[in-house]
């Protein structure tokens, strides 16, 4: 827990350091109340982006909890384990991508090029797809070989053996979903996604995992084929919302938006 907390706090501090002291000269001009105009626009959207996170973090959580009261349970939750541990260094790529269309989409708005933001939602959401794929394949393939990094017991290898299906696709559909959430909070699109989350993860992904995992008797797997279920519905609304929307429309949303806390020149050409 003290490496965990020193190692997402020492970004913070560095960032804060690279702020204050000299690094960013032509935008970072001091301490000012300036900063509290118009603030509570700030927090709405801040909290909406943390609930939409929460509500995404909490749903691996709930996994766990929910194996706890199957059969085996100490088997299942050391497979289970590993295969979210596996989850999540692939997490850490899609992540990237996610950290990317943020700045990526917001950028393009913030200058007002509605093409280069429909480039650039396209070319990430791809590139991480394909990443993913060939991630999809390779842990398909190898299967209970890769439980051997974490543990010498067999049977806990022919459990993870046994998911490393599931796990292949819960890869796949993560090299896109995270994308995705970034486009949308790059857009400002938070409070939607929350939503959005609430509903598909647990309205309906932790409630067919139960049926499934209890009901069906498919224990820890039909936990987790709930649980993809409901990723995948959130994937495809998130989609549909991307393909759907007037970027054009989108660029005036922004510049409305940072007319409030930014001098944005009037006769500036919008790039469609």
């Amino acid at each position: 827990m003290v490496s965990t907390c020193l190692a997402l706090w020492i970004p913070n501090i560095g960032q804060l350091i690279y702020i204050t002291c000299g690094w960013c000269s032509t935008t970072w001009e001091g301490f000012t109340f300036l900063a509290f105009k118009d603030l509570w626009p700030v927090i709405k959207l801040s909290l909406s982006s943390g609930i939409m996170l929460c509500l995404q973090l909490w749903y691996n959580t709930i996994l766990i909890l929910l194996t706890g009261n199957m059969k085996n349970a100490e088997i299942q939750i050391d497979a289970l384990s590993i295969c979210l541990n596996i989850n999540g260094w692939e997490m850490m790529i899609s992540l990237g991508f996610f950290a990317a269309a943020c700045v990526r989409v917001a950028n393009e708005l913030g200058k007002g090029s509605a093409k280069g933001a429909k480039f650039a939602v396209n070319m990430i959401v791809l590139t991480s797809f394909a990443i993913g794929f060939i991630l999809f394949l390779f842990f398909l393939f190898f299967k209970e070989k890769l439980a051997y990094v974490f543990t010498s017991n067999m049977d806990v290898a022919n459990a993870v053996g046994d998911l490393s299906p599931l796990l292949a696709l819960s890869i796949l559909l993560n090299s896109v979903q995270p994308v995705l959430s970034g486009v949308a909070i790059g857009a400002g699109w938070q409070s939607t996604v929350a939503y959005v989350n609430l509903g598909c993860y647990y309205i309906i992904g932790v409630p067919v995992g139960v049926v499934l995992g209890h009901i069906f008797h498919l224990q820890v797997k039909g936990i987790w084929i709930g649980m993809l279920f409901g990723t995948l519905v959130q994937t495809i609304i998130l989609l549909i919302i991307s393909y759907k929307t007037d970027w054009d429309n989108q660029v005036t949303v922004t510049r409305n938006h940072l007319s409030k806390w930014a001098k944005v020149e009037p006769d500036r050409e919008i790039v469609s």
